[in-house]
Parts: structure tokens; C-alpha cells; sequence
């Protein structure tokens, strides 16, 4: 049995990288907002949720192929994420972040018992044309949405930190996140860019949630199971490290996709916890530290 398992495992590991690219987008949103306002989004999970179910019904109503939906989701996301910060959580919280943590904790409450009663708790998937077609690399089969979610993934991981690093606005953003009260004294709007960074942050879910759909499902709740993972693969990685984000899911989604092979799937994830203890104890900054 073992033997056969050895036998899988590059297998395992070609589809933890898979998965561990659409986590690493997850978790971006996560560490992007952490890493500016310094204060974790507890509506992640939900406001993922929305994602998926956005580019489940732009399919089931209008035919659009969700990898298609891309391009509607994220930047209504933005908006989403803009208007909620901007008028909702940055007005309410009187800019305490105990306060925001709070509020985003209400707003994930809200959202989820909202999806419930609109959506129902059942599980919807989308059937798409090639959904069963795949590529054979000899040792497994990638099915072409795996392959299209794994680099799509990849490059809006890699525009996001040509944003952060390359732009004005990215240098705005990270002179806020290193010295918020330095920033508003030469004259950034730094309320503005924590509305910026909570949009971009959200529009990373719109992104997830259209890559995610062809491969998982979505119920009122599937969000959760991102969030955790998301947050593991942030502690990992580093509290606002976009590089430590990209990393660190690939090495929860081949932890996890490994763990199952040899654990089975009921103890599979054992392993992203081991890490996540590890990690608390060897490393609290994680494996790149703090920067954006």
C-alpha cells in the first residue's frame, strides 16, 4: 500500500500545486488588507462566498464561462470592497480597529445568514464543456480547468505585485502600511488608500471565487473552508508578504493534497495544522515577515 502511495505521490504534489495557487489568491486578499490597515477581515470567508456565487449565477443565467466572469467579478468586488470600507466599516469603527474587527465579524454574520435564506443551503457546482477534458503528463491528469485556474492564478499574483511595487499607488499603499501618520503628512488621503487596499483586497476574492467555481462548489458557507486555510497560508508566509502569501500556498496545497494521499482524506489535514504550530512557535513572523 505504501509503495503504491510512493508511487502517487508526484501526482499529489502536481495537484497540491494546483489548488496551492488559487490559495495563495485567497490568502493575498487576506495579507494585502492585514499588512495596510493591521487588522484582520473576519467577512473574508463570506465575502468569498459572494464571489463564487457571483460567477455561479452569471453562468446560470446569462451562459458566461466563469473564467470569462473574471473580468465582471473582480472589479465589482472592488467596488464592493471600496464602498463597504470607505462608508460602512471605516465610518462605523471611528478607526479603531478593535471596532473594525467587530464589524467585519457582524458583516460575515450578516452575509452568510443572508446567502442562506436567498440561496438556500444547497451545494451548486457548474458543469462546463470541458470540465472532463484534460492533459496527460504521464504521471497524472490535469483537467483543463486546473490548469487554467493554476495560471491565471499565477498572473494575478504577479500583477498584483508589479501594483504594489512598480506603481504610485502601490508605493502609496505600502508608505501607508510602514508609517500611516508620515503618509498623511505628505499628503497621501490615507483613509482613501485604506479604502484602495480593502477593494484590492476583496477584488483578489472576486478573482478566487471565479477560479475556484469550475473545480469546488458553493454553499452559503464554503467560504469558511478557504478562510482557515487562507489564514494558515498568511502566517506562514508572513503577515503581509505577498511573495510569503504565493509561497506559502503552494506549500499548504501540496501539504494538503500529500497528507490526504498518505493520511487519507479525513486526516489529510493534519499536516497544514502541524505547519501552522510550527510556524507559531519557530517563526511567528512567518517565512518573509511583515513586508507588502
Amino acid at each position: 500500500m505504501l509503495s503504491a502511495s510512493l508511487t502517487m505521490l508526484p501526482a499529489a504534489i502536481t495537484n497540491g500545486l494546483m489548488y496551492g495557487a488559487i490559495y495563495a489568491l485567497v490568502a493575498l486578499g487576506l495579507t494585502l488588507i492585514y499588512g495596510v490597515l493591521h487588522i484582520i477581515n473576519f467577512a473574508h470567508g463570506a465575502m468569498l462566498m459572494l464571489a463564487l456565487y457571483a460567477a455561479f449565477f452569471l453562468f446560470q443565467l446569462f451562459g458566461i464561462d466563469p473564467y470569462l466572469a473574471i473580468v465582471i467579478v473582480t472589479p465589482a468586488a472592488f467596488v464592493f470592497g471600496y464602498v463597504i470600507y470607505r462608508w460602512g466599516v471605516g465610518k462605523l469603527s471611528g478607526g479603531r480597529d478593535q471596532n473594525i474587527l467587530l464589524i467585519t465579524l457582524g458583516l460575515s454574520i450578516i452575509i452568510e445568514n443572508a446567502a442562506l435564506f436567498f440561496f438556500t443551503g444547497d451545494q451548486q457546482t457548474v458543469s462546463l464543456s470541458y470540465s472532463y477534458e484534460a492533459v496527460d503528463l504521464g504521471f497524472v491528469f490535469l483537467s483543463y480547468p486546473k490548469i487554467i485556474s493554476f495560471f491565471a492564478s499565477l498572473v494575478i499574483c504577479l500583477l498584483l505585485r508589479v501594483l504594489m511595487t512598480k506603481t504610485d499607488l502601490g508605493r502609496a499603499i505600502r508608505a501607508v502600511a510602514k508609517q500611516r501618520e508620515g503618509a498623511r503628512l505628505v499628503g497621501i488621503d490615507v483613509e482613501n488608500i485604506f479604502a484602495i487596499t480593502f477593494g484590492i483586497g476583496i477584488a483578489c476574492l472576486g478573482a478566487a471565487g471565479c477560479m475556484l467555481l469550475p473545480i469546488f462548489y458553493v454553499d452559503p458557507y464554503t467560504g469558511n473552508i478557504f478562510v482557515v486555510i487562507a489564514f494558515t497560508i498568511v502566517v506562514l508566509g508572513g503577515m503581509g508578504s505577498i511573495v510569503g502569501a504565493l509561497l506559502g500556498g503552494f506549500i499548504i496545497g501540496i501539504t494538503e493534497s500529500v497528507g490526504g494521499l498518505l493520511l487519507g482524506e479525513s486526516l489529510g489535514q493534519i499536516g497544514i495544522s502541524l505547519i501552522f504550530i510550527l510556524i507559531l512557535i519557530l517563526k511567528p513572523t512567518g517565512l518573509f515577515g511583515s513586508k507588502v
